[in-house]
């Protein structure tokens, strides 16, 4: 484990004692738990562009897609708890 220094201001240093006092932990434990927390949600947020720019590449190349209505219909479904079939890809070019 490396050692890193991090200069914060006064203020928001003596925030992040008083939240990790009420939490019950010492500051260093709560700035690595939200470092963490920041870095898993920069990951999440990477792989999820990543994923939606390589369907879109597909949709692309091969002319497929879901017309919005039938999307949203199966989602309402779904949440609803209903059992419903996810809906086909059509051509969406002319």
């Amino acid at each position: 484990m490396v050692t890193t220094s991090l200069k914060i201001p006064d203020e928001l240093k003596q925030r992040t004692i008083n939240i990790a006092e009420q939490q019950g932990v010492s500051p260093h434990a709560f700035m690595l738990s939200a470092i963490e927390q920041t870095v898993q949600a920069a990951e999440q947020r990477a792989a999820f562009v990543a994923a939606a720019l390589a369907a879109e590449q597909e949709m692309l190349a091969s002319g497929l897609g879901h017309p919005a209505e039938e999307v949203h219909r199966y989602i309402h479904e779904r949440l609803a708890g209903e059992k419903v079939e996810r809906p086909e890809a059509k051509p969406w070019r002319n």
